[in-house]
């Protein structure tokens, strides 16, 4: 089978979902690339390395999907490109299921078998096929420093002949993946770090890599659902969350917000009130810019400037480090697809919880449990 790896067309990404040294492992299993030509530009991979690694390259798109029994791509296909793929074929990628009901349809009309890598279970077995980590360390890492270079003081504290400056206050909300690498890095570069999570279990996380663990009056019992991700909570529960909040970010210079559930608008943890109380010149890094925002008043692609706080609602993180980003992606794209090889065939095993998890549309149907109701196939 042929394994296709596209030029990814959404302006600004620069990430590959296959690096060359990925190779290998699929030819072993029995596999065939095809890389189009161009596609590893944007993490500055040349044709020659895929070449020299056992590719073949094509021309262009149209070649490329024609070819294809398998196709790896970073982001969902636009419309245009699911038109060039073929009937049957399987497409592995980060799908963005919940927001693309259109996509979802598309593919199960064509008999696409669509996986989405978001939906790859948190299980054990499944750790080095997550896509959703990977990136989201990237991005943990690269708000902080896109905050130190927007903050108009330094991060660490220093003693100079001119005197003692003291250090940057940093505020990261969410102790996920993104969360917990985002306070690693800012302690590296010497700030003072406190964190907040509604889940009380991350403190231990949160104290390792060197925060604090801020506590609010709120009732957290039913914060965490199975998969280990936050749940969405009451209107009350955001409001009073807010109230405490507020006194706590009127003392800091950044804040890191990473709180998202996953299929809903990202709830809404800095308002307008706070922002007035934040100290002129503070930075607001809002990792959730892209599903509505943790601030009121974030435009996600955007950098905006409210009662002289910046809030960053950039959504392209890891494409900003699209060397390792696309190795770290490739690396869990291929373990995924592999763990679908028995006896040196390619097989969709409905048996698999990691298969079940992550498979969106097969046979012409869409059949993820979470995407069924929004089509109104519930029970279907």
């Amino acid at each position: 089978m042929l394994v296709a790896v596209p030029k990814e067309i959404l302006p600004g990404e620069n990430r590959v979902a296959l690096i060359p040294a990925s190779i290998s492992a699929l030819t072993q299993a029995g596999f065939e690339v095809l890389v189009e030509s161009g596609a590893g530009a944007g993490a500055f991979i040349a044709d020659q390395a895929y070449q020299d690694a056992g590719a073949g390259i094509a021309g262009g798109a149209e070649e490329l999907y024609q070819a294809a029994d398998i196709v790896f791509k970073v982001r969902p296909p636009e419309p245009g490109e699911v038109d060039r793929m073929k009937e049957g074929i399987t497409l592995v990628c980060l799908m963005d299921a919940f927001f693309r009901m259109d996509l979802m349809q598309q593919l199960a009309s064509k008999q696409i078998s669509g996986f989405g890598l978001e939906f790859v279970p948190r299980i054990t077995r499944a750790q080095s096929m997550d896509v959703l980590s990977s990136m989201a360390a990237i991005g943990g890492y690269r708000a902080v420093i896109e905050a130190a270079g927007l903050l108009p003081k330094y991060f660490p504290m220093l003693m100079t002949s001119a005197g003692t400056i003291t250090p940057a206050k940093v505020f990261v909300i969410g102790a996920g993946v993104a969360g917990l690498m985002a306070i690693a890095t800012a302690k590296r570069l010497g700030a003072v770090v406190e964190a907040y999570d509604t889940r009380p279990a991350v403190r231990e996380q949160v104290e390792s890599v060197g925060a604090r663990f801020v506590e609010f009056e709120l009732e957290t019992a039913d914060a965490e659902d199975q998969g280990g991700y936050a749940k969405a909570q009451s209107d009350d529960f955001y409001k009073k969350q807010q109230e405490q909040m507020k006194a706590k970010v009127a003392t800091v210079d950044v804040v890191v917000t990473t709180a998202a559930i996953p299929g809903k608008k990202a709830p809404v943890l800095i308002t307008d009130e706070m922002l007035q109380a934040m100290r002129p010149g503070s930075v607001i890094i809002d990792l959730a810019a892209e599903r509505g925002g943790n601030t009121e008043g974030a435009v996600a692609g955007e950098v905006v400037d409210r009662h002289g706080v910046k809030i960053v609602g950039y959504t392209d993180y890891p494409s900003r480090s699209s060397v390792h980003a696309s190795q770290l992606f490739s690396k869990n794209i291929c373990t995924f697809l592999l763990n679908m090889v028995k006896e040196g065939r390619f097989e969709i095993d409905l048996g698999d919880e990691i298969v079940t998890g992550s498979l969106l549309v097969h046979g012409g149907q869409v059949v993820h449990e979470m995407i069924k109701p929004l089509l109104g196939q519930e029970g279907a």
